[in-house]
């Protein structure tokens, strides 16, 4: 009886602290939380693929593999669930997965060939533009889905990308600053984590970092907070547009 009473007043584990556990080696737990979200994974896969997925697949395989690096990976700075993180990386490896399918050459008409002259051939030019067109979709599906998951991430924050948007610095150079205020906060560990697990921006110990008043940190506050958002995880085309401001 005793026993039971300690049992049931145990305080009960977190889907992070089950991460945890996995990322120190418990492999036995890291395959039961694989097994157990099975169901998500083809989910996740089906709606990239826009059809039904079950475990035969080939996507799936690839989904599974996603799912089990976000386990490995995920961290509370990535900014979101580890949810909203598994589906963004299944997604990102099962496009990258499709997009590498459709430029493989014998995925495509092995009939096509040259002209006697050196001219290819009408079907050939027409499949060319074919992949190129594919692979753009690919591509844009790619930009939505980091688009989502960003979004996702600033819900935390109770942001949203409109307002981001909107309160974007309107000039080049306090864009600049502003990011490289997100810079030096995610380069330290205590900031960073306080931004995480407070949801707030820790402005006064930012201040004695940069050389940036308070009140203009103050004032792009919700747009450091998104840059810092983005530097921390796993956004591919969205840090690339910070690497272009900082090196326009």
């Amino acid at each position: 009886m005793l026993s039971l009473l300690f049992r049931l007043g145990k305080k009960k584990r977190t889907l992070e602290d089950t991460v945890l556990l996995i990322q120190q080696g418990d492999r036995d737990l890291q395959n039961q939380l694989i097994e157990q979200y099975k169901p998500f994974i083809a989910k996740t896969v089906s709606s990239v693929c826009k059809r039904y997925i079950n475990e035969n697949d080939d996507e799936f395989s690839i989904g599974l593999i996603a799912f089990n690096d976000a386990i490995e990976k995920y961290s509370t700075d990535k900014g979101s669930s580890l949810f909203a993180f598994a589906e963004l990386v299944i997604k990102r490896k099962v496009i990258d997965y499709i997009r590498k399918e459709v430029r493989n050459p014998y995925t495509i008409n092995l009939d096509l060939h040259e002209h006697e002259e050196g001219e290819f051939s009408q079907s050939k030019i027409e499949s060319d533009l074919s992949i190129d067109e594919y692979t753009k979709m690919i591509e844009q599906e790619h930009r939505k889905e980091e688009i989502a998951y960003f979004q996702h991430c600033l819900n935390d924050f109770k942001l949203t990308f409109a307002e981001i948007v909107e309160q974007s610095p309107k000039h080049y150079d306090a864009r600049q600053n502003a990011i490289v205020v997100a810079t030096k906060l995610v380069e330290d560990d205590e900031l960073r984590e306080f931004l995480f697990q407070k949801k707030q921006l820790p402005v006064k110990q930012l201040e004695a970092k940069v050389a940036v008043s308070r009140k203009t940190i103050e004032r792009n506050r919700k747009y450091i907070i998104a840059m810092a958002i983005i530097l921390s995880g796993d956004f591919l085309y969205l840090k690339d547009y910070i690497k272009g401001v900082l090196h326009s």
